[in-house]
């Protein structure tokens, strides 16, 4: 039987040395109150705030967002509160190298990135770690709404009770070492309940609004931000239909993404979507929903959390985005950790975006994931007629 580890004495209770958490606080309440159920077990804590990037990096005012002096202020608050130290860490240079350049590289390459997932990769599950090790401490505390479990001897990342916020995810490319030394709080908890924890005690932020945006795009206009970081403009080009018909001209191959519906600029009899965003040709593809259904997808970088790669082809249960239901799928996994899987789905699956993460579960358990190649479809070079 599976031993759910949420709960925090027991995280405690598995650990060599004796435990002490270096909590990872944006100022929000979530992490907030993470700190509160981990310091009220006596475990001896530390809060703490990365930070991440300042204005100059993406060209902008981010008053508002995490990072955002409000922030951390209200981190610290929450740390008095609680009588518990706090420290501002900074990794503006790792967060540029590991998270802004590669998801502006993404889309010059014709994907949509999610930012979260390298963020949580190389930055609050590596370089946070490096810290706790440095300055004595066993685990890590974020509030992320997740759970793990140990059983037959492995680490397992399991959804959280609440699905509404469950955030497995973007935390598919943990290890079990991390697993180990990781604790989630609130994977057991309603976000309901994680407002009520933080309004009894008082938090500064337990009426904070959630952002819905990438906190450094926090007008949400990622190809602006693009532009400014880059310094530059891109050349615009052709928008076609699946028959190479020219219907218009786009300002910039960066600002479309597969499925996209708004904002194509070209006149039509019915609705049109993004169906392929062809770098080599600085062409937009459109067509119609039909044509975004497929059921087979290449999927690069592939992690499988137990480090155990199964020998043969599995079924599971996978989903491509982070909003979508797990759909029933066949994975043809890789060779070895970190190459290319397929995922074929029994049924069509609409707008399969590269550059996102396509998730493989069993039942609630994360089985591993990676980043989406692309389809088995590719659209010939007819682009030649248009183009001269």
């Amino acid at each position: 039987m599976a031993e759910i580890l949420n709960t925090i004495e027991d995280s405690m209770k598995l650990s060599a040395a004796d435990p002490a958490a270096l909590i990872a606080m944006s100022g929000g309440v979530d992490s907030s109150v993470a700190a509160r159920l981990v310091s009220e077990t006596g475990m001896r804590s530390m809060g703490c705030t990365m930070r991440l990037y300042e204005n100059d990096m993406v060209g902008m005012d981010l008053l508002d967002t995490c990072c955002s002096l409000k922030d951390t202020r209200d981190a610290r608050a929450v740390c008095e509160r609680l009588g518990i130290p706090y420290q501002i860490f900074h990794y503006e240079a790792e967060f540029r190298d590991k998270v802004i350049e590669p998801f502006v590289a993404s889309y010059e390459r014709g994907e949509t990135p999610n930012p979260c997932i390298n963020c949580n990769k190389y930055l609050k599950f590596n370089r946070l770690y490096e810290k706790a090790r440095e300055l004595g401490f066993t685990h890590i505390v974020t509030g992320h709404y997740a759970r793990i479990c140990r059983e037959n001897g492995h680490f397992y990342l399991k959804k959280a009770v609440d699905r509404n916020k469950d955030q497995s995810y973007v935390l598919y490319d943990l290890t079990e070492e991390q697993l180990e030394r990781t604790l989630f709080p609130l994977g057991d908890y309603t976000k309901d309940q994680v407002r009520e924890l933080a309004l009894e005690m008082q938090f500064v932020n337990a009426r904070k609004k959630e952002s819905q945006d990438i906190c450094f795009v926090p007008d949400g206009d990622y190809a602006a931000m693009i532009r400014r970081f880059r310094k530059k403009k891109y050349e615009p080009g052709p928008i076609v239909d699946t028959s190479g018909k020219l219907l218009g001209t786009h300002e910039g191959i960066i600002g479309y993404t597969v499925g996209q519906r708004r904002g194509l600029g070209v006149p039509a009899d019915r609705r049109l979507y993004v169906v392929k965003v062809d770098i080599p040709n600085n062409t937009i593809v459109l067509g119609d929903n039909a044509d975004l259904f497929h059921r087979s997808l290449f999927v690069r970088e592939f992690h499988w959390i137990t480090g155990e790669l199964p020998k043969t082809e599995i079924r599971c249960r996978a989903k491509v985005r982070y909003r979508q239901a797990e759909q029933p799928a066949t994975l043809i996994p890789p060779e070895k950790e970190g190459g290319v899987a397929q995922l074929i789905f029994d049924e069509p699956q609409r707008a399969i975006t590269p550059g996102q993460s396509a998730v493989c579960y069993a039942e609630d358990t994360v089985l591993g994931g990676g980043i989406i190649q692309g389809t088995e479809v590719t659209y010939p070079t007819f682009l030649k007629n248009v183009l001269t």
